[in-house]
């Protein structure tokens, strides 16, 4: 079976750890020899060489020094930083609250020219109504305990959303029915959420599909995931986001999106299911 997110970053780091490893040892040092140069504990060298702590920035250069290689800092810093972003807990990316996370998104949505994207839990945050989403980050901020700010980080989401207006962006987006029938938020809110999808499905940037309840699946509902340029996947979980690049995790979501796509409601029958949204809500 192939290995998970989580592990392969896990496996991500060992590299890194062995590779600094091999660096101490072609120097000729000690792992103490080591931690006397760097000015830190002989453990910390051992938790760094055995992937049990991931080491910072500024770890890998003292390491580099220590061992009279500067010049390979740079390079392990950019691998480490790969491997730590591969799999990141909400809870870090939310320490400071939710605004931060909503405007770090801005330049990779910018550059985007095609989305795909499959929502199986809620309305994408780039079609979101300024009441869904204070109703959802709300939500949101009290599970996981972060700082409130949902106020600002709703005005950061509904700003990110220019791009479904602006520029040469393309979205393809699957949404499951039961999206349209969960209640986030009050009626009104709702009514206001689901109108707002009739208007941005009629822009000629987007392709929005809605898998019926009926609808004889040939693949199961999945966790939500956007796919940036068919070149990067970021899924999003309970506990963390994921980010994929290896490029036949990319092609796996692909085949994924494909899948789903070939028993999606298009056009009037699309509308339809959202109409039939609006009148259940009474």
């Amino acid at each position: 079976m192939p290995s998970s997110p989580s592990s392969r970053a896990q496996e991500a780091r060992e590299v890194i750890a062995g590779r600094l490893r091999e660096v101490r040892l072609d120097a000729g040092i000690t792992a103490r020899e080591l931690a006397v140069r760097c000015g830190w504990s002989e453990s910390k060298s051992s938790r760094i060489e055995h992937a049990k702590t991931p080491p910072n920035d500024a770890d890998i250069r003292a390491w580099c020094t220590a061992c009279g290689v500067p010049g390979q800092a740079d390079d392990l810093i950019a691998a480490n930083r790969q491997a730590d972003s591969m799999y990141v807990q909400w809870k870090r990316l939310q320490r400071t609250g939710l605004r931060r996370l909503q405007e770090s998104g801005v330049p990779l949505y910018e550059q985007t020219q095609q989305f795909h994207v499959y929502c199986s839990n809620v309305v994408p945050g780039f079609f979101q109504t300024p009441g869904y989403a204070t109703a959802l980050l709300t939500s949101i901020a009290r599970f996981r305990e972060t700082p409130d700010d949902v106020s600002d980080a709703v005005t950061a989401r509904m700003e990110r959303s220019h791009v479904i207006r602006e520029g040469d962006h393309r979205f393809a987006v699957l949404i499951e029915e039961s999206v349209l029938r969960y209640r986030i938020g009050s009626a009104e809110v709702m009514a206001a959420q689901l109108g707002h999808l009739l208007s941005v499905m009629a822009l000629p940037s987007i392709s929005l599909g809605i898998i019926p309840f009926t609808a004889p699946r040939t693949a199961w509902p999945l966790e939500t995931f956007t796919i940036f340029d068919r070149k990067r996947v970021h899924v999003e979980t309970l506990s963390a986001a994921i980010k994929e690049t290896q490029p036949s995790d990319v092609t796996l979501y692909l085949k994924a999106f494909g899948n789903l796509k070939e028993v999606a409601a298009y056009g009037a029958n699309a509308r339809a299911l959202i109409t039939a949204a609006v009148d259940a809500l009474g």
